[in-house]
């Protein structure tokens, strides 16, 4: 991919264009991970793509042979996906679910709705009793996570809007009891992000498994799918020390047995772990000052186009691509910083360069997930980076 995107680069350096911007996407690179991990999953596990993490077309259909299903969580993300026609399951998940959000879900014929609420499985309910259709459901519950070591970013096990509480179970299950149009497929579990830990990833399965187990008991129920949601993170400072994936699923295939679950379908709707390493940002340096004894990189865009660095509070890895200028900046370090009116707009402090000019390329790595779809695009009314597939 290196050389490949350094011929890329060296022939817009002598194309004359203005100065330049764009989110560049390695499709052969993502195919070729997606297969990685349906490779090493157990057989009865199944692997969706969460399309929030960006929810490009070309993307998706790279990804359409490789996954089982792609995951919404909205409405539009829906149609999004509808549209595509990939013959692919879609599942519909997110809090705040409107009665229109869900009609629209009934309409689409989508393979599972994961109900976050009592009110989302009563208003649910009412269509299907209205409209005589069936659906396929999961409860999400935020269940708790005691001995379990956080992560960067917790979706469950504290106070939070997403899932329902234990202690609300049991009136669900009677209302899908009194509720023959929905028919009940398991639990959703997603209650951490950022994960980066194998070990407490498997400690957050056996959670899944084993509450479960205790629910299956108590309520005289059984799931014929388990969905443990994705979480899995990306190491933005350590890029050579990612989550080990085969590691994970050779522990999670232990698990299964040790906990009898190989009838169950284990399903993992994965979004940055599966598109992140296929995505680069590249800036075009267009303006390089001192201040107070610093040195500031003015890149073609910033946040308001790549927002990850500022959305994770951290420096993002990047390297630069010399295009033959003499250096202004020498064996120095540099802020590396956008277009926008707002001192929050940095995307790299203290970088370390030997040499950087004018008109260099400034080339972010691991922006396939979370970057250009989660920006404030709109913000300065800045034009868009071109997009580009090598493929």
């Amino acid at each position: 991919m290196t050389n490949t995107l350094n011929t890329l680069l060296a022939k817009q350096a002598n194309s004359g264009t203005p100065p330049w911007c764009a989110y560049v996407y390695d499709l052969p690179a993502l195919a070729a991970h997606a297969q990685h991990m349906k490779q090493y999953l157990p057989r009865n596990c199944e692997l969706y793509y969460a399309a929030k993490a960006n929810p490009d077309v070309r993307l998706l259909e790279t990804l359409a042979p490789h996954v089982d299903g792609f995951e919404a969580a909205s409405a539009g993300e829906l149609a999004h996906l509808n549209e595509q026609h990939f013959g692919k399951p879609l599942i519909f998940g997110g809090p705040g679910k409107t009665t229109d959000d869900l009609q629209q879900a009934l309409h689409q014929k989508v393979a599972c709705i994961h109900v976050e609420s009592l009110t989302e499985l009563k208003r649910l309910a009412l269509l299907c009793a209205h409209t005589g259709q069936t659906q396929t459901i999961m409860l999400r519950m935020n269940i708790t996570l005691e001995g379990i070591a956080s992560s960067k970013l917790q979706m469950g096990g504290q106070a939070t809007p997403f899932g329902l509480d234990p202690r609300d179970l049991g009136t669900a299950l009677t209302l899908l009891r009194e509720s023959p149009q929905l028919e009940f497929e398991g639990f959703h579990f997603h209650s951490m992000s950022h994960q980066l830990s194998v070990e407490n990833h498997l400690k957050l399965i056996t959670r899944y498994f084993e509450i479960t187990r205790q629910w299956e008991s108590q309520w005289h129920i059984r799931c014929k799918v388990i969905n443990v949601g994705g979480g899995i993170g990306v190491n933005y400072q350590c890029v050579d020390e990612q989550f080990n994936w085969a590691k994970f699923c050779n522990g999670l295939d232990q698990l299964i047995t040790q906990h009898d679950m190989q009838t169950r379908q284990i399903r993992f709707e994965c979004g940055r772990y599966v598109s992140a390493f296929c995505g680069y940002y590249v800036m075009e340096v267009i303006d390089l000052k001192q201040s107070h004894g610093q040195w500031f990189a003015i890149g073609k865009g910033g946040t308001h186009h790549f927002r990850t660095p500022a959305a994770q509070s951290h420096n993002h890895p990047v390297w630069v691509h010399r295009n033959g200028q003499a250096g202004v900046v020498l064996n120095s370090t540099v802020n590396i910083v956008g277009q926008l009116c707002t001192p929050k707009d940095r995307l790299h402090q203290q970088l370390p360069v030997q040499e950087l000019a004018l008109g260099d390329y400034l080339v972010f790595t691991l922006a396939g997930a979370y970057a250009w779809n989660i920006s404030h695009q709109n913000f300065l009314m800045h034009a868009a980076p071109e997009t580009i597939y090598l493929d």
